[in-house]
């Protein structure tokens, strides 16, 4: 008993910083009273580009693959790079935070969504679901573009990943992927994946060049890597 005791006190030391994540129990929460309460009476996002992207549901899937590409970044800081999570934490939790006041303040869609599908196959079943449990309101900057270029500076920036160019390109050829996948499948504006881009790099410029969070290197210096995106 007292072994089981000092193994999970052990593990508790070791992990303890993973309580942060308790803010998604927020996001979730707020995100959700938005999605209920803002679905008619809203401001319309659209650019006159927006017309000109065609609809592809073949790009779906790098659009649902979105949901494990955030869930495994966090993941797998939060296990073996805690210095690279607090940052990619920092990240993310300052853009969904001004995200959801931004829906709150100023309630948004768009009505860019295909009226029919001429045609049917298990991508556009699987758009006709996505569709039905997700609004076409709340819609800038975009998470899913936003939260896509989070995990792909936090695989960058990462230790673990510094000499995996494997995994750094596919990271990379994710991330374009799921940022394309918001405007072909039409669920997002070129005006929500541009205001997307802007606090990315705005909050890039404050958690990795500016090291707000004051975290240092390895080896106690405060050196910053130029990434790719």
């Amino acid at each position: 008993m007292k072994k089981l005791t000092n193994k999970l006190l052990e593990l508790f030391n070791r992990y303890k910083h993973v309580w942060i994540l308790s803010y998604f129990i927020i996001y979730l929460a707020w995100f959700g009273y938005l999605e209920r309460t803002v679905t008619t009476h809203y401001h319309l996002i659209h650019l006159p580009i927006d017309d000109y992207i065609p609809f592809c549901e073949y790009f779906v899937i790098p659009y649902i693959m979105w949901f494990g590409y955030v869930a495994w970044g966090i993941a797998f800081t939060a296990l073996h790079d805690k210095r690279e999570f607090y940052r990619l934490c920092a990240f993310l939790y300052t853009g969904m935070t001004v995200f959801l006041v931004i829906s709150t303040i100023y309630p948004n869609g768009h009505n860019l969504r295909p009226y029919y599908f001429s045609h049917h196959n298990m991508f556009t079943a699987l758009c006709e679901w996505l569709y039905s449990t997700d609004t076409p309101t709340n819609l800038f900057p975009s998470i899913h573009v936003y939260n896509s270029l989070g995990i792909h500076f936090a695989v960058m920036h990462s230790d673990y990943f510094k000499n995996k160019k494997p995994v750094q390109r596919a990271s990379l050829i994710l991330c374009i992927a799921i940022i394309l996948s918001t405007m072909f499948i039409k669920q997002h504006s070129v005006f929500d994946v541009s205001t997307a881009f802007m606090l990315g790099f705005m909050m890039y410029n404050v958690v990795y060049v500016k090291n707000w969070l004051k975290l240092p290197q390895k080896n106690g210096s405060f050196e910053h890597r130029k990434v790719r995106v």
